[in-house]
């Protein structure tokens, strides 16, 4: 459901005084047809996110992002808590940031001589380190 389009709301026949309410009825009507795709267009594609009575916002969406920057999110308990799974890009050394932020996590392939590491790596200030654990699951 797409979101509702202005341009299909006209007030031609509503915004003077002497205008006829028989003339007045198509605008009104396609001005509810909009209004009725904005409320049906509800946490659906292509419409606005809901926020849910108990505060979950529901949506229907395949990804976020921002054309401004960096994507924070944040609550007001100071904890983000995934529900199941994180899946990191993996990537190699050379790819990894020029400016890395201490507490930045990869999934690092290959390390800076090109050899296979699979593994996750966190930065943590002034070099990026290998996650200890190696116990296979």
């Amino acid at each position: 459901m797409a979101w509702g389009n202005s341009g299909n709301v006209s007030t031609d026949n509503l915004n003077d005084p002497t205008d006829s309410p028989a003339s007045a009825r198509a605008d009104l009507k396609s001005a509810l047809d909009e209004l009725t795709a904005v409320i049906d267009g509800l946490g659906t594609a292509g419409g606005a996110a809901k926020i849910e009575s108990n505060g979950y916002i529901s949506a229907n969406v395949t990804a976020v992002s921002t054309s401004t920057g960096d994507l924070t999110v944040s609550s007001a308990t100071n904890m983000v808590k995934i529900q199941n799974f994180i899946n990191l890009n993996p990537v190699a050394y050379a790819s990894l940031p020029a400016a890395p932020t201490k507490g930045d996590v990869a999934f690092l392939t290959t390390d800076s001589l090109s050899a296979t590491q699979d593994k996750p790596i966190y930065y943590n200030g002034s070099d990026w380190y290998y996650f200890d654990d190696t116990a296979v699951s």
